[in-house]
């Protein structure tokens, strides 16, 4: 089985994005707890919490990939941002808390000039201050395109911030097609290659959950521009070879591609028709 999805809206509640989720063919999904930009999350009534805990039980929906928002930037050379940002990071997992076992996905942050080392320690001790016995809910660091001042831009940054973290088992990687790709890893032609140096580096445990994407751009432009699958650099059977790569079964797929909902419908129909 495969666990496929996409974003989706929050703005009707919880229980709606699983039934629109179905209605896609999905059974896995993302969505923002608050405004992608930022703002206040807008409270969640407890049933509707309770009815999405059902309906994800009910219809065998894999674990959800919760995204923190864009402007989270737990390595801002600003004190008071990083102040902000853990804020949004400590509100945002203890949301996902209330649907447990599922993934909140972050952006590590660009460090803004500071370097990576600086950026490294406050991302990690941002980790640590959120994180407590208990929760049952995962933190994964995803993999950046490397544009501008990004943290993240390869699997080394990646694991040099869960090597600082307290409690490593409750840390993992969100792996990005878009971004791996742009980033310099050829997942086109030597995909094996790249799982192993990711195995190397960081360990494969530790890659759980895919945003899979294609990308508007060659190997290694570093500008995180995603694109409809097949239609960009990567192209569909790459794509494809990456869903069913032996190594990566029993992760939640996450589909951010440039669509509405008719495209991605079809993008899951594709997926799903190739097994």
């Amino acid at each position: 089985m495969i666990y496929i999805g996409n974003h989706v809206s929050v703005s009707d509640g919880y229980l709606a994005m699983g039934v629109g989720e179905s209605a896609l063919g999905g059974n896995t999904f993302a969505f923002f707890t608050r405004n992608p930009r930022g703002g206040t999350a807008k409270a969640v009534p407890q049933e509707d919490i309770d009815a999405l805990k059902d309906y994800l039980a009910r219809e065998n929906f894999g674990p959800l990939v919760v995204h923190a928002p864009y402007t989270m930037n737990l390595c801002s050379a600003k004190e008071d941002v990083r102040e902000f940002s853990l804020r949004f990071f400590a509100e945002d997992l203890a949301r996902v808390e209330q649907l447990p076992g599922q993934f909140l996905n972050f952006h590590p942050g660009s460090h803004l000039g500071q370097g990576y080392d600086v950026a490294s320690k406050q991302i990690a001790h941002a980790i640590n201050e959120v994180l407590k016995e208990g929760q049952t809910t995962t933190l994964l660091l995803e993999v950046m395109a490397g544009k501008g001042t990004e943290v993240g831009r390869n699997f080394q940054e990646i694991a040099g911030i869960i090597d600082q973290v307290d409690m490593k088992e409750r840390v993992g990687v969100c792996f990005d097609t878009c971004h791996v790709w742009e980033g310099g890893y050829d997942i086109v032609n030597d995909l094996d290659g790249v799982l192993k140096e990711f195995d190397e580096h960081i360990g494969i445990d530790k890659l759980m959950a895919v945003h899979l994407n294609d990308s508007k751009n060659p190997i290694g432009a570093h500008k995180d521009r995603h694109e409809k699958i097949g239609l960009g650099c990567i192209g569909k059977d790459a794509l494809l070879n990456v869903v069913h790569h032996p190594l990566l079964q029993g992760r939640p797929f996450i589909l951010e591609t440039p669509n509405d909902d008719a495209g991605y419908a079809a993008e899951i129909k594709l997926i799903k028709e190739s097994f």
